[in-house]
């Protein structure tokens, strides 16, 4: 069976992703840091669906608990070979004076160290099994450019920036690299916001939702996606 691993998966885009591989087929490793009940409650809805899953803490942005990570899960499920970089934290809009360098370390250590990280711990098992899937979870805000949001757009940009660069440098294993770029998909954090202005720009008319995004995943990391590397799906309604 192959197993994919979906970080950040408690809740959100990350477990609506976890829940569409499980129903493609897919094993799903469903990570997590702090919400241990929000992972058991994907990970049960995936035995209750008849699917195979198992949830693991960690912190992505740490070497140990990444190495601790990929060890367990091919311990309990097996080798990685789909693997879902959806970890992120909080994106706080800071106007440019106010802007600090860790304020930028905040937001490459998710889009920039944890995906090296990642790739690095399941790229051997990948290669022996002769190819393999990463999908980036991106952003298309390096497209929108909202002032305020300068760390998480260079942050976001490099990632899409890395997949492009990995995709040509791990092609001859036999591994895929994308991104698939949402924009404004509301979830539970999301409770409450007005939607209205943003609505009135998306030219499909509604907002997305995570299974729009879990859809984009699924292609990419099904035998339909094998030939796709190196790109980037947005998932926005043509909003950019």
């Amino acid at each position: 069976m192959t197993v994919a691993l979906v970080t950040g998966a408690s809740r959100g885009l990350g477990a609506a992703v976890a829940l569409r591989l499980a129903a493609d087929g897919l094993a799903v490793a469903v990570n997590y840091r702090s919400d241990a009940a929000g992972a058991a409650r994907v990970v049960d809805a995936i035995r209750a669906a008849g699917g195979r899953a198992e949830s693991f803490a960690a912190d992505v942005t740490d070497e140990a608990e990444v190495t601790g990570l990929v060890t367990a899960v091919g311990e309990r499920l097996g080798m990685v070979t789909v693997l879902v970089l959806n970890a992120t934290g909080p994106q706080p809009s800071i106007p440019l004076p106010d802007l600090t360098w860790e304020a930028q370390l905040d937001q490459l250590r998710f889009f920039v160290k944890s995906p090296t990280l990642l790739v690095r711990a399941v790229l051997p098992g990948m290669r022996e099994r002769g190819g393999g899937r990463v999908v980036h979870i991106g952003s298309d805000i390096v497209d929108r450019k909202l002032p305020g949001m300068s760390a998480y757009i260079a942050a976001k940009g490099a990632q899409h920036a890395l997949a492009r660069a990995w995709a040509r440098e791990l092609g001859p294993y036999g591994v895929t690299v994308n991104v698939v770029a949402p924009g404004w998909i509301p979830v539970e954090r999301h409770d409450g916001l007005d939607r209205s202005d943003y609505l009135g720009e998306v030219p499909l008319g509604r907002m997305g939702t995570p299974e729009d995004v879990a859809a984009a995943v699924s292609f990419l990391a099904s035998e339909g996606g094998a030939f796709v590397t190196g790109e980037r799906i947005t998932v926005n309604g043509g909003h950019t």
